[in-house]
């Protein structure tokens, strides 16, 4: 991690609509849902350990975000209601996200098509 990027001046979560609204120091800002965010989780549980080794989410739909605990100063680890805790979301991948969340919400929604399986 470079640290080098845009740091977050605000986040918020917003239980309701289960989004979490991050603004960034380059005057960027992000609403981001619980889901695409649980499904793009950093952790190895998610992501495995190499290329090819990611595990597809389902049924994420209605995750939602119990607790959100700093990181030193690079990152938050969020506490998801389905139990996974393990993902810690340094500032560039929360930046990552948010720049490409478009991108990325469609790749996964293809990928979800593909294995037949559900956000539900």
């Amino acid at each position: 991690m470079s640290g080098e990027g845009p740091a977050p001046t605000e986040i918020r979560l917003h239980q309701k609509s289960r989004l979490m609204e991050i603004a960034f120091s380059d005057g960027k800002s992000f609403r981001l849902p619980y889901e695409f965010l649980r499904v793009h989780s950093p952790s190895a549980e998610v992501r495995g350990h190499g290329p090819g080794q990611e595990v597809l989410q389902t049924g994420k739909r209605a995750v939602e975000i119990r607790s959100l605990d700093p990181v030193g100063s690079y990152a938050v680890q969020p506490a998801f209601s389905d139990g996974h805790a393990t993902g810690i979301y340094s500032w560039e991948y929360l930046y990552h996200l948010g720049e490409n969340q478009e991108r990325l919400w469609a790749e996964y929604l293809e990928r979800l098509e593909k294995a037949g399986a559900s956000r539900d």
